[in-house]
Formats: C-alpha cells, structure tokens, sequence
C-alpha cells in the first residue's frame, strides 16, 4: 500500500504506511510519522533526538461499511532545547480520544441525517461516544454566543420537567437563536446573562416579553431605558383566560340542564378568531346561542374581540386612545374577570404601546419552545442537563425530524 493512499483515503498527511492485518471484521493500519513531524510539543523545536516510542490506536474513516483503525508509533524525543523527555503530540486527534478529529467530523455530519442511535448503530460505536462528540462541537460553538451585535431579545420559560423544573430561555429576534439558557425562572435565573450582556457592549433596542413582574424588574434594572414590549400573543391568551373563567362562572350557576350543554360546547368557540370559525360544523350559529343565554359572557366575548383591534392601529396615538377607552369599559364592565383583566392592562399599557415604536413579538420564542418540547420527548428526557442546554443552544440549526 503506498504512503499516498494513507494521505488521501484516510487523510493522514506526513505519516507513512507500516503494515496492515483484519481482526475482527476491522483493518488496523499501522503507521507512523515522517520524521519532519518529530519535533518538541511544548517548544516546538526541532532539535530532539528518538528515546523510545508507544502506541496509539484510533478509529479511523471508515472505508464503505468496514471500520478502520489505525495503530499509531508515537516517537518519545528528548529535546535539546527544553532538556526534557517528551511524546509528540499527534494533530490528527484530541488528547485522551480513541478516535481522529476526521472521524469526529464524519460523525457530525452523520448527525444531521440521522438520530444518534442511528448514528451509533451505523458505525458500530457506543452511543455515548457519538454525544460525547456532539456536546463537545456544541460546547465550542455555543458555549459563549457572540452578543455584540444584539438588536433584539425575547425572554420566556419553559417547563422541562415535572415539579415545576423550570428553564429561562433568552433569544436573538433577528437569528432566533437561542442565547441564554438559565436554570430555573424569574430575575435570578437571568444574573448570569445581564453579565454576559454587559461584557459584550450589545446596544439592545428592545426587549419583548410577558407580563410576568419578576421579568419586568429584571429588564428594567438591568436595561435602564430600553423599551420592554409587551408580546400581544400573552396579552391575549391572558384575555382568553379571562374569558374562559366568565364561561365557567356562568355554567355553574346555570340551572337549565341545556343551558349548560350549549356553554359547554362552546368553549373552544368562543375562544376561535370569528375569521376562523367553521362553516362547515356551523360554529358562527353555535355562538351566537351561546351569547344569547347571558349577557356577562357576551360582554366578555366582544372586549376580547376589541382588544384584538388594539395592534391594527395606524399610530400609536390613536392605539392609546383606544386602549385607554378599552381599560375604561373593562373597569366599569361590573363583571369581576373583567375588571381585574382592565386593571392588568393599566398597569402594563406602557409596555403593550411600545409595539408601535418596535413592532417585535416572541412568536419565534414559542415556536422554538415547540421544538424544544419534541426535543425532550424524543430523547424520553435528559439525565445530562448541560448536554439538554447545549442542544437548546443549537436548536435553530435543527430539523423538527431530528430534534432529539
């Protein structure tokens, strides 16, 4: 076998062919280095002479569905300079790996085609090596985010398991990458990012996020000036709260047994944009029987459709007008989900206003908390949660197939 085979096929440039035997369905090439590899690892002097040598087995490229490893004489070289007896260090794998850094690679690109088992099964390694080199290429390229040129963020969190396990997610807008991932929920949880923020110079513009107090007291200490924008999405899934506990309410005291059979079924109806309401099933007549039968829930159903119109506005001056009319009917509406629903808004009007100036919502943070999800329930959970977070961090990059 020539030493240009050994280069090309298995990309071990400056090594030369030695022999090779097939044991147990593998090829074991064994090679060693040319000499102008010799060299001191520490100082990188070329002034060392031979004291011995040891040996090195690594998996290699495989060649079709055959495994390769190769047997690697690694010299030990006295250098003149250092005055110490030392191994040379081999540039074709990391320290303390059983296999290349082509290999590795292989394996990586393996890995956005198929799931880690799979990856494990086809190349006949453990499925703990193939992690292993998935969490160390994720830790080198995700670890430590770059920051700097930061416009937009979005923070949220999301529940990873049960008794209230909790993970802060902050997220770029502009990539939808994910940035921070910190352990548990609420302003402690997000310490280590308004450092690493700091450290960067990001000059952030806005900040969307949910109502939440804890989270509003963190952007506001930590981001003196920055606009916090309310996302519309939570604004109204707490309205549709609101609306589905009026619904309620009215079911329990409701005496006509039909009665209740109509506010039943319509739960989901009246939660639907009137845009989206089947023709088909007839939902448009099942609502309006379902509004006939009380006027606190048709109060309740036509605010929450109001509020819709808050983000059509043409600017923000007028949006205020009607929010400030909006909060006004609401307080004044009698109906206690309501009135709380109205004082709520008060207090956070300034932040639903700022979607004028930065129209910005965490519509991709939902969505990447979707995928985070199928991630979780592919993989039957984590035991590893650093390994969980770094697919978390990479998680833009994956297809929903293949999430776990």
């Amino acid at each position: 076998m020539s030493t240009s085979f050994v280069y090309h096929a298995l990309g071990l440039q400056g090594y030369e062919y030695v022999h090779q035997k097939f044991e147990g369905g593998s090829v074991i090439f064994r090679v060693r280095p040319k000499w102008r590899l010799l060299r001191c690892p520490a100082c990188k002097s070329k002034q060392v002479t031979r004291r011995g040598l040891y040996f090195r087995k690594l998996r290699s490229l495989p060649i079709g569905r055959k495994p390769i490893w190769l047997l690697i004489e690694v010299p030990r070289v006295w250098c003149s300079d250092c005055k110490c007896l030392r191994r040379i260090s081999l540039d074709i794998a990391e320290p303390r790996r059983s296999y290349t850094r082509a290999f590795a690679r292989h394996v990586l690109e393996l890995t956005k085609l198929m799931t880690l088992k799979d990856v494990a099964m086809f190349l006949g390694i453990g499925w703990d090596c193939v992690k292993d080199i998935l969490k160390r290429n994720l830790a080198r390229r995700f670890a430590r985010p770059a920051l700097r040129q930061v416009r937009y963020l979005s923070i949220d969190e999301i529940s990873v398991r049960k008794g209230h396990r909790y993970l802060t997610l902050v997220m770029d807008l502009d990539s939808g990458a994910v940035l921070f991932v910190g352990d548990g929920k609420g302003a402690k949880a997000l310490e280590p990012f308004w450092a690493m923020l700091r450290r960067s110079r990001a000059r952030v513009q806005a900040v969307a996020t949910d109502m939440s107090a804890a989270y509003i007291g963190a952007v506001l200490e930590n981001l003196p000036g920055i606009p916090l924008v309310f996302d519309h999405f939570h604004v109204v899934k707490l309205m549709n709260e609101a609306l589905t506990q009026v619904r309620r309410g009215l079911h329990h005291e409701l005496e006509d047994v039909l009665g209740k059979k109509v506010l039943k079924g319509s739960r989901w109806i009246l939660l639907k944009n009137p845009e989206n309401l089947s023709a088909e099933h007839d939902e448009a007549a099942m609502l309006q029987e379902a509004l006939k039968l009380n006027e606190p829930l048709s109060t309740a159903y036509y605010m929450k459709e109001d509020l819709r119109q808050f983000w059509n506005q043409p600017d923000k001056e007028t949006a205020r007008a009607v929010i400030d009319s909006w909060i006004e009917r609401a307080q004044s509406s009698g109906i206690g989900h309501l009135v709380r629903m109205g004082n709520t808004i008060a207090g956070c009007k300034f932040g639903i206003l700022n979607w004028y100036d930065h129209p910005i919502s965490s519509g991709r943070m939902e969505g990447t908390n979707n995928k985070i999800k199928v991630l979780k329930r592919m993989a039957y959970g984590y035991r590893d949660m650093d390994f969980f977070k770094l697919r978390i961090l990479a998680i833009h990059e994956a297809k929903y197939s293949l999430t776990g």
